[in-house]
C-alpha cells in the first residue's frame, strides 16, 4: 500500500500582496482520517481551495500517488478522485435531494434524464448512509442539518479516493454526527483518505488517525492523534493556553425585556411561553427538529405565529416582517451566515451597516461619515481582524465573518438579541470572543436568547436554559441545576 495518497509541500498563496498561506504542508495516507487543525485565519480554507482547484497557488507542490498535479479547476480535481464538502452549503434549493446528489451526473435514458433511476439510486445511498432524508424532497424545504447530510451524500456518491470534509458536523446533532462517523469508517475500510476539518476538537479524538496544525498561514506540526491530548492541541492551534470566557454570576436584573405567551405556529412549535430579562442570557437547547430555530425565526418576523403574544418592555407587538421586528427591538444572528447573515459581494463596512441604513441616513442618501465612524468603532469593539473595512467580506475567515454579523445586529441597537447557533463553524478562540460579545451586550441591559446544539456551549453561556422537544417546551433549568445529562433527558 502506498504510504502517501496525497502530499502537499509548502503550498503558498497571497491575496493583493497579503499572504494567506505561506507554508501549507500535509501528508494524507490511504484509509485514514487526517485532521487539519487551526484557528480562523490559519490558512486552512485557502489550502483546501488550492487542493480542490478552486484557486491557483503561488508556489509549492501537490503530489497524488507520488505524481505532481496542478488543477486548473474543480472539475480536474474531481476527475482525479478528489471531492470536497464545504461548511458553506452549495446546494440548489429549487431542486430535489436526488437532483442535487447527482447534479451533472444524472442517469440518462433515451437521451433524457432518468428521474426514476436517479431517485432510486439516491434513496439507496441515503439508506446505506442511514441519513433520514427523502430523495424526492425539495432541498429548500430542508433544515440546515439535513442539507448538510445531502452535501455529504453528494460527495460520497462520486466514489472519490480523497474526500475533504470542511466542518461537516457544524449543523448536525450528536446522533447525526455518529451516523456520519460510521459512514467515514466504512470509507476508510475502502482505502479512502479523508482530510477532516472541524472546530469541535473533541470529535477529532474519536475519528481521526493523523493530524496537522496550521497557524498564521504556516505549517506547525504533524503527527498521530493518539500521541496528542486536548490541551496540547489547543496550545498548538492558538500558540498559547486558551482562556475560556466564563459568564459572570449575574443573577436576576428585574427588568423584563421579553415576554412570550402561548406562541404557536402549526407544524413547528406549540404553546411556547417564556421570559428573558435585561442582563440575562436565556439559552434554548434542543435536538435538530425540536422547533428551536423556527421559534426564533417567528420572533424575528421571518414567519408569522398562528396564535399567542410577544411583548418587549411590556409592549405587545404585532410583528409582520423582520423590519417590524428590528423597529421594535429585535435583532437576529441567523444560523447560516452565508445564506442569510452576509452579502458576499459587499465589503465589510457595507455588511456591517446594512441593517442600519435608515438610521445612518435618509430615504435619499446615507451619511457616509457616520457610517464609516460607526463601523470603524464596531470593528475595534468586536476585534474584527481585517486589513480594511473596504475588503470583501467573503475574504474574511469564518470567525471574523461571524463578528461582522454581530456588528450588523448590534448597530441596530436592539433590546433583545436572538442568536441561532452563533458559534457555528468558528474556532475555539473566536468562540470565546463571541461569548464575550454576548456578555457585553447583556451587561449593558439587553437580553440575549441563544440557541445552540452544543451542550458545553449552552451550559457555559446561559443563565437559564429552556429545552425544546417536538416543538414544545419540556423543561426549564437554572444555571445551578443544569447539566449535560439533565438537558439530554429533557431533549430526548
Amino acid at each position: 500500500m502506498a504510504t502517501s495518497l496525497l502530499q502537499a509541500i509548502s503550498i503558498r498563496k497571497s491575496f493583493n500582496g497579503v499572504p494567506a498561506l505561506s507554508d501549507g504542508s500535509l501528508n494524507l495516507r490511504p484509509g485514514t482520517v487526517h485532521a487539519l487543525c487551526g484557528g480562523n485565519g490559519a490558512g486552512k480554507s485557502t489550502f483546501l481551495n488550492v487542493i480542490m482547484g478552486l484557486i491557483a497557488s503561488d508556489g509549492g507542490e501537490l503530489l497524488i500517488d507520488g505524481k505532481p498535479h496542478e488543477f486548473m479547476g474543480p472539475a480536474e480535481a474531481i476527475n482525479a478522485g478528489i471531492s470536497m464538502i464545504t461548511q458553506e452549503l452549495s446546494l440548489i434549493n429549487d431542486l430535489s435531494v436526488a437532483e442535487n446528489i447527482f447534479l451533472g451526473r444524472q442517469p440518462v435514458r433515451f437521451g433524457l434524464v432518468d428521474h426514476a433511476t436517479m431517485r432510486l439510486r439516491a434513496s439507496e445511498l441515503l439508506q446505506q448512509l442511514e441519513f433520514d432524508v427523502p430523495a424526492e424532497a425539495l432541498v429548500g424545504d430542508l433544515s440546515v442539518a439535513r442539507k448538510q447530510l445531502v452535501e455529504i451524500a453528494r460527495a460520497i456518491s462520486t466514489k472519490s479516493r480523497i474526500l475533504i470534509m470542511d466542518e461537516p458536523t457544524s449543523a448536525l446533532s450528536e446522533r447525526e454526527t455518529l451516523v456520519l462517523f460510521n459512514a467515514m469508517r466504512s470509507l476508510k475500510a475502502h482505502n479512502v483518505g479523508i482530510i477532516y476539518v472541524t472546530h469541535r476538537l473533541r470529535e477529532l479524538f474519536g475519528i481521526a488517525d493523523d493530524y496537522t496544525v496550521f497557524r498564521d498561514g504556516r505549517f506547525v506540526e504533524s503527527g498521530v492523534i493518539a500521541d496528542l491530548d486536548h490541551d496540547r492541541l489547543v496550545h498548538l492551534i492558538v500558540g498559547a493556553p486558551l482562556h475560556n470566557h466564563q459568564v459572570a454570576n449575574r443573577g436576576r436584573r428585574g427588568d423584563r425585556r421579553l415576554a412570550v405567551t402561548r406562541l404557536s405556529r402549526a407544524g413547528e412549535f406549540t404553546d411556547v411561553s417564556l421570559t428573558a430579562e435585561g442582563g440575562e442570557v436565556l439559552g434554548i437547547y434542543g435536538l435538530v427538529g425540536s422547533g428551536r430555530s423556527e421559534f426564533l425565526n417567528c420572533l424575528f418576523g421571518l414567519t408569522r405565529a398562528h396564535s399567542g403574544e410577544v411583548a418587549i418592555d411590556g409592549e405587545r407587538l404585532a410583528i409582520r416582517s423582520p423590519r417590524d421586528a428590528m423597529k421594535k427591538g429585535f435583532s437576529l444572528v441567523s444560523e447560516d451566515r452565508k445564506e442569510s447573515g452576509l452579502v458576499g459581494c459587499l465589503n465589510v463596512r457595507e455588511n456591517m451597516a446594512l441593517s442600519s441604513l435608515r438610521r445612518l441616513g435618509s430615504l435619499v442618501w446615507v451619511r457616509r461619515r457616520a457610517e464609516r465612524s460607526e463601523t470603524a468603532r464596531m470593528k475595534e469593539r468586536l476585534d474584527v481582524r481585517t486589513a480594511s473595512l473596504e475588503l470583501a467580506v467573503e475574504n474574511l475567515s469564518g470567525g471574523n465573518q461571524q463578528k461582522v454579523v454581530f456588528a450588523r445586529c448590534l448597530l441596530t441597537k436592539p433590546k433583545v438579541l436572538l442568536c441561532d447557533e452563533p458559534t457555528r463553524g468558528v474556532d475555539a478562540g473566536a468562540k470565546q470572543q463571541i461569548f464575550g460579545i454576548v456578555e457585553s451586550f447583556v451587561a449593558e441591559g439587553g437580553a440575549a436568547v441563544v440557541v445552540s446544539s452544543e451542550l458545553e456551549e449552552i451550559l457555559q453561556v446561559s443563565d437559564r436554559i429552556i429545552v425544546f422537544r417536538a416543538g414544545r417546551i419540556t423543561g426549564e433549568l437554572s444555571r445551578a441545576d443544569a447539566s449535560q445529562e439533565a438537558l439530554m433527558r429533557l431533549a430526548a
